[in-house]
């Protein structure tokens, strides 16, 4: 059987054309290219929407990397071409294959080399189900976090990131945890805030968002 090739819808590709000479303006959420991007990826119902792309964009552009993402999809390939200009890598974990075949598609076809695209499936750590990480492989340390995953009807929600991956957060390494709108993520940041000794801010105009600065290395 032959595996179905991801085509991009209408303008993703002269969208993609712009964002990789100059990525810059789409830190605005209201840059209609991002709009275009999110159409032409497809899989609204899954893709993280304007402000939480563009906040990514934004943090990425200042980040010294590298940078974790959980679930991967139109960030990860966005990301990875910051992350190949500025010379870091970007690391993502999915458990889903379907998806993580059709970002490597992505990847190939605009020749972003940078994304260590890691098919981790989610396993049982008792309290919580998390992505089972290669640790080995993986940098000591993430200087940004973009979170928009697992699902949230996974057992625990986002919760397993601290536990799991938080002894590698560099210290003032961002977190953005979407889907502020639902209150198990909302009690997970809570969760993270106190952990982390570090404010639990709101953000976004039509999805929001979480942001969390860590302000020094977990002990």
């Amino acid at each position: 059987m032959n595996e179905e090739k991801w085509d991009p819808g209408p303008g993703f590709d002269r969208a993609m054309e712009w964002f990789l000479k100059c990525p810059e303006p789409f830190e605005q959420p209201e840059n209609n290219r991002i709009k275009d991007l999110i159409s032409g990826w497809g899989n609204q119902g899954y893709s993280a929407l304007g402000d939480y792309i563009a906040a990514g964009i934004a943090q990425a552009l200042v980040s010294k990397g590298p940078i974790l993402e959980c679930g991967s999809g139109l960030t990860t390939v966005l990301l990875g071409a910051i992350g190949k200009a500025r010379g870091y890598a970007i690391w993502t974990l999915e458990h889903k294959s379907k998806w993580a075949k059709k970002t490597r598609q992505a990847l190939d076809r605009y020749k972003i080399d940078s994304v260590t695209l890691c098919e981790a499936p989610l396993r049982d750590y008792g309290k919580f189900s998390w992505y089972d990480p290669p640790l080995s492989s993986m940098p000591d340390q993430f200087s940004l976090v973009i979170c928009d995953g697992p699902p949230g009807r996974t057992k625990g929600g986002r919760s397993g990131l601290l536990p799991i991956m938080g002894n590698r957060f560099a210290p003032g390494c961002m977190i953005l945890l979407d889907d502020a709108h639902r209150d198990q993520e909302m009690e997970t940041a809570q969760r993270w805030g106190e952990k982390l000794n570090t404010s639990v801010e709101i953000l976004g105009s039509t999805r929001s968002y979480i942001k969390l600065l860590v302000p020094d290395k977990i002990s």
